[in-house]
């Protein structure tokens, strides 16, 4: 059975993310992130769960016995820089939180055409070609959220980043209404908080003799 500040380690992380996506969702306003912040803020909800699970149960003897808690520096840093790596790699993306697809098409086509007066679109694809920006629409209904998706290799950073400031702007006009799955997200990560709060309450000693013995790497 998993101790208690794994546990907290674990789940800590998880009820941070749901709440934050749940607030993210239950506003009247959509809210605009880059794909990259999306996957860092997710890289850190799921970086308790790689550490009590696959990163401590595959980290070298020869380490733990030559660097004893220390080690714990190289293997945070290894998954710092993993995740950076994966952040670089990665082809540009925008987030739209709350909104369906008939609420960001107007928004989306008026900075289009401001942006580049060769804008053009195919279904759920549109080509910038003066900014160097090809996307696609992706909607999930299930959480109401669209992601614009770039279509190819060839992308401008920079283009992207001014279609993010544009399309940021435009989407302050725009009101929606809340997304009754918010509610949901927030009531789990709320549940999930508390659940670790009484864990820590119960025994706060057991907490504490937990993270110590992980920082000696005791098992």
């Amino acid at each position: 059975m998993i101790d208690s500040f794994r546990l907290c380690l674990a789940l800590g992380p998880v009820a941070v993310y749901l709440l934050l996506i749940g607030a993210l969702n239950v506003f009247r306003r959509p809210f605009l992130v880059s794909g990259t912040r999306d996957t860092a803020a997710l890289g850190l909800c799921l970086s308790g769960l790689v550490f009590v699970g696959p990163v401590e149960f595959f980290v070298p003897m020869a380490a733990i016995l030559t660097f004893k808690q220390y080690v714990w520096v190289f293997l945070i840093s290894l998954y710092a820089l993993s995740l950076v790596l994966v952040l670089l790699m990665s082809r540009p993306r925008l987030v739209i939180y709350n909104v369906t697809l008939a609420d960001v098409r107007p928004p989306l086509a008026d900075v289009a055409t401001q942006l580049d007066d060769d804008a053009r679109w195919a279904g759920d694809s549109l080509v910038l070609p003066n900014l160097g920006v090809r996307l696609h629409i992706d909607f999930s209904p299930a959480m109401r959220n669209v992601s614009l998706v770039s279509s190819g290799p060839d992308q401008d950073h920079l283009g992207w980043r001014r279609l993010e400031q544009a399309l940021s702007s435009a989407l302050l006009r725009l009101e929606v209404p809340r997304n009754p799955r918010g509610i949901s997200l927030i009531t789990a990560g709320m549940l999930l908080g508390l659940a670790l709060f009484g864990v820590i309450a119960r025994d706060p000693r057991a907490v504490f003799d937990s993270l110590a013995g992980m920082l000696q790497m005791t098992r």
